[in-house]
């Protein structure tokens, strides 16, 4: 028999594909996919064929679709051109129809839902391509389920999926905020992160857990948010026995005995409707230290310039690599071409020109059809970016590890020009399951039949097998703040030190502790010193509304020493400009105030004798950061917790008036928007949009009302809303 890569060979560099050749390539893949050993191979020769479907000769494309048909291709079967012969076949292709959605199911779609629909819990590992966010649909759709809980690890994710199923809101109540209640008359979908479960008051009874990217559960993969993700599983688990659907890309097992216990099924499959093609780009020619870089950065450039007419993302270890890249490339097309101008296309341009600066590096690479993504953009532009490129009005995209971690795109081609997460440390470098990750968003299910990969690194060679650890089960390793959720008889040691360390706190701290849901051996250190504090230092510990600066240290200050975990990284913040930077923005509370504010420390700190341009661009992006990251993250939590711990300290000591700091931890956590109006920041409304919508709507209005009225026409045409404003209102509601 022909070698698998001979006949796709063939496949790709014949101009035409005769009678004879198409019979034969036909007839070995035909036995190819009857075994399941050799299954992939044979999907893998009928993609190329797809991709290729022009050459084949047309008498024997008949043969080429019931090949498909029996591949279970049934989404790319329901394009016309592939016109089935027999009842048989159609009948088939026509089981596969989602009952609920406009869309046929492949395969191993239909197979995994099938289990679902048994008494089985289920657990999918799958490439990216497929289509496993597409079963989440479905399990909405059918309705089957009166309160169903959704958890991915980041709130642009968990935005994407809340518009894709907003179209079910007059079935489900639908819910992405603790401060939103849940309905009692109707059916409630969740659609939330692991802290806000864990936040959430008193939730209903959850009939379906559904958990994307589950492999964050595991303890040995160095992510701050495995513990409470944990804990919001257990909880549900032990609460309520739900049902759960957990997803991800290429993992090989999970604890041992977690199925039998839980009635679970793990799956792994490498079933896809998809190929990727990997190039390595890695040369001894790149040379040595900063020949190399300029050497590597040329090869990329000229790289992305052969492909200008596809779509392209690039994975960079960092947002400044994912800037400082997407600058010079904008600057290589410079030289090579006269620049391109989009801007009617691309509506955020006129917003960043209008209330960031004309001159930051993203509006100039929008222009040229270039962006890039990470976690430090707002939420808006981020989703703004995706968007764009989906709808391809971009073609370069310059990203980080969001791209691993979830965003909902992918494209012709992706470029791996970094093998570190960070770029600072040497732990960081990117291992097999992130190369894996990153390389399965090449391509896309009826779009790109073929995706090409160009590693610009040594090639990834997989070492061992990726078995997702879960703590709460198997509890080797396992972290203080998920073992003291436990109920004792499921602790599996009690015998270790660890486990009578948390035994000998009292009740009443525990539960304080795990409901506050952070580190406990920072929360003991802040009790002890609030005990001391709340005497002496009365006036630093109990105070309400707006803080004073001392105040504002003393808490933050308490934060930063106890509450960071030890592998988190704080760099470029230090605690000094955190206290200094917080207090300011809560009288200024405005973005360009912290955008003027990093480039005077960045020009008076300017060691590196950094360009003007470079200061802006570097003061923006840390401005972003300090937004999203610390103000929009980390010191509302630090916030809330000091706070349960000071209550607690005071009706201990019987104090009659406890300080209250909720108050300004929503407004820092809302960039001080009107509180009704804080839902559509959380749906990727621009702030500024907000700040003229506030002007029209009175504060007594709940949530669901606010809603309504935003959505109105006729309301908005009274606004003087810029065109990107509106577009983003119509997007998001």
């Amino acid at each position: 028999m022909m070698q698998i890569q001979d006949i796709i060979d063939g496949i790709n560099l014949s101009e035409q594909i005769n009678i004879n050749k198409s019979f034969e390539y036909s007839q070995i893949c035909s036995k190819l996919i009857k075994k399941t050993e050799t299954r992939a191979d044979g999907r893998k020769i009928i993609i190329h064929i797809l991709d290729n479907w022009h050459k084949i000769n047309e008498h024997t494309r008949c043969i080429w679709i019931d090949l498909l048909e029996a591949e279970g291709f049934y989404p790319y079967l329901a394009n016309k051109k592939f016109e089935l012969s027999s009842t048989a076949s159609i009948l088939r292709k026509e089981m596969s129809k989602s009952k609920n959605l406009e869309y046929y199911l492949h395969d191993e779609q239909l197979y995994v839902k099938q289990l679902l629909d048994s008494n089985k819990n289920v657990i999918v590992s799958a490439p990216t391509s497929f289509g496993k966010s597409l079963l989440i649909e479905e399990f909405v759709a059918e309705k089957k389920y009166k309160n169903i809980v959704i958890i991915q690890p980041t709130l642009a994710l968990l935005d994407e999926t809340r518009k894709k199923l907003k179209k079910y809101d007059d079935h489900y109540n639908i819910i992405v905020r603790t401060s939103q209640e849940f309905s009692t008359e109707r059916s409630n979908l969740f659609l939330l992160t692991a802290e806000r479960v864990m936040e959430y008051h008193e939730l209903p009874k959850i009939d379906l857990l559904i958990i994307d990217e589950f492999y964050k559960l595991s303890a040995k993969r160095d992510d701050e948010r495995s513990d409470v993700l944990n804990n919001a599983f257990y909880l549900l688990l032990k609460r309520d026995n739900v049902k759960f659907y957990l997803l991800g890309p290429n993992i090989d097992g999970i604890s041992p005995g977690f199925e039998d216990k839980y009635n679970a099924v793990f799956y792994k499959t490498n079933y896809s409707l998809v190929e990727q093609l990997v190039e390595e780009r890695f040369s001894n020619e790149f040379g040595f230290k900063g020949q190399k870089k300029i050497n590597k950065e040329n090869t990329l450039f000229n790289l992305l310039f052969e492909l200008i007419d596809e779509q392209t993302i690039v994975y960079c270890s960092s947002p400044a690599r994912a800037r400082y890249l997407a600058k010079k490339f904008l600057a290589f097309l410079d030289e090579k071409i006269c620049p391109q101008q989009y801007t009617d296309e691309i509506k955020l341009i006129e917003w960043i020109e209008k209330y960031v600066n004309k001159d930051w590096i993203l509006a100039k690479c929008l222009k040229n059809r270039i962006a890039f993504h990470d976690g430090a953009l707002q939420k808006h532009i981020t989703s703004s970016v995706v968007k764009y490129f989906n709808e391809k009005k971009l073609n370069y995209l310059f990203c980080t590890s969001t791209l691993i971690e979830g965003v909902n795109t992918s494209a012709k081609n992706i470029i791996i020009f970094d093998n570190k997460k960070g770029g600072i440390k040497k732990e960081h470098v990117i291992d097999y399951f992130d190369y894996s990750n990153i390389k399965g968003r090449a391509g896309r299910m009826m779009v790109h039949y073929i995706g090409k990969v160009y590693n610009f690194n040594l090639p990834i060679r997989k070492s061992n097998d990726l078995i997702v650890d879960i703590p709460f089960f198997q509890q080797n390793p396992i972290k203080d703040e998920v073992l003291i959720h436990l109920d004792e008889s499921n602790v599996i040691n009690k015998t270790s030190d660890q486990y009578k360390k948390i035994e000998k706190i009292p009740h009443d701290e525990q539960i304080l502790f795990k409901r506050n849901g952070v580190l406990v051996d920072g929360q003991i250190k802040i009790l002890q010193q609030l005990r001391t504090d709340i005497v002496e230092n009365v006036s630093l510990v109990l105070w309400s509304g707006y803080p004073n600066y001392n105040q504002l240290k003393y808490v933050l200050r308490l934060g930063w020493g106890n509450l960071l975990k030890p592998t988190e990284t704080t760099r470029p913040m230090t605690l000094n400009k955190l206290i200094k930077i917080t207090f300011d923005y809560g009288m200024k509370q405005s973005i360009d105030y912290l955008i003027k504010s990093n480039i005077e420390y960045i020009t008076e700190h300017n060691a590196a004798c950094l360009s003007s341009e470079d200061i802006l661009d570097e003061a923006i992006r840390d401005a972003f950061n300090i937004l999203r990251h610390w103000f929009q993250y980390k010191v509302p939590k630090w916030l809330r917790t000091i706070n349960s711990l000071q209550e607690f300290v005071c009706l201990e000591m019987g104090l009659k008036n406890c300080g209250s700091y909720s108050f300004y931890a929503d407004k820092i956590e809302n960039d001080f928007i009107q509180e009704n109006l804080s839902i559509l920041a959380e749906y990727g409304v621009p702030k500024s949009a907000i700040q003229k919508i506030e002007m029209h709507i009175k504060d007594d209005l709940d949530e669901n009302q606010v809603i309504k009225v935003v959505k109105n026409e006729e309301f908005l045409t009274k606004i003087d809303l810029l065109e990107y404003e509106r577009e983003k209102i119509k997007d998001s509601l």
